[in-house]
């Protein structure tokens, strides 16, 4: 299944259409459309005016209690795939102001019992030093000092023992040369400081390391309800349990393969000692 960004706001109106006008043909009041699909009424309502997104699981039901024939299946259960997809692009956060960012991770991460991170290609602001965070945002417009500042205020949540983190991080993500060769050892130094606390692991995946899936795009998972995938221009979100399901097995395909403990503490520390 392929769309534009622009997609995604409108596949909600027309998913909520699109369910309206199939009760309808069906001969079905909302309310006995609720009852066949053990929903209540207002529920029902909700979907069909857009006030409430349904979850492909919710339009699985109610397409099941229409009988409706398999193409409309395969084309409504796409629609509500999309609809629980949502693109956030750079360009907005910037305008937006990049600080209100990183206030909705940490909402994010305040809901989440147990976060999981791939990091292929550099390190997430959770992890980082400040000299890590200022270079990381030279490339964002306007003044960054507040949105460094709020990075550095999330990092507290990493001590919240009542969580649980797993940060993937392959041989190129932690060698890359965003800041001078001796602040990245300092970067390092902090990596392997992390991994020893009882609520973080820390995972290393080094050059040569046998995988048959190659690591396409960063990518965080929060508990099991919510993913965001990031590229150069924005971030995808994804609602839909599907979704998730594939992406937390691809997560669990690399971290099978990872270096964890003190195995990784000695990759790094060489590759810090090599940096000193």
């Amino acid at each position: 299944m392929t769309f534009e960004p622009e997609q995604l706001g409108q596949s909600r109106t027309d998913l909520a259409a699109t369910l309206r006008e199939l009760r309808k043909r069906a001969g079905l009041t909302g309310d006995r459309l609720a009852r066949r699909c053990n929903m209540s009424q207002s529920q029902i309502s909700k979907f069909e005016t857009g006030k409430k997104t349904p979850k492909l699981i919710d339009v699985e039901r109610i397409l099941r209690a229409l009988g409706a024939p398999p193409g409309t299946v395969e084309e409504v259960t796409a629609l509500a795939r999309i609809a629980n997809t949502e693109w956030q692009d750079k360009r907005s956060s910037w305008r937006r102001g990049m600080e209100k960012r990183q206030t909705e991770l940490a909402s994010l991460e305040g809901e989440a019992a147990e976060l999981r991170y791939f990091l292929p290609a550099m390190i997430t602001g959770l992890l980082a030093t400040p000299e890590y965070v200022r270079a990381s945002l030279t490339h964002t417009p306007g003044d960054s000092s507040k949105t460094v500042a709020r990075k550095l205020e999330r990092q507290a949540i990493l001590y919240d023992t009542a969580k649980s983190f797993t940060f993937l991080l392959t041989e190129q993500a932690v060698r890359w040369a965003t800041v001078p060769k001796s602040a990245i050892a300092v970067q390092i130094d902090r990596l392997v400081s992390l991994s020893h606390l009882p609520n973080i692991r820390i995972g290393i995946l080094p050059i040569g390391t046998e995988m048959a899936r190659g690591p396409m795009n960063t990518f965080t998972i929060y508990d099991a309800r919510l993913a965001t995938v990031e590229n150069f221009t924005g971030r995808m979100v994804f609602r839909d349990p599907r979704d998730i399901s594939e992406y937390l097995a691809v997560f669990s395909h690399f971290e099978q393969r990872a270096h964890f403990g003190g195995e990784a503490r000695n990759l790094m520390q060489q590759w810090a000692d090599a940096y000193r």
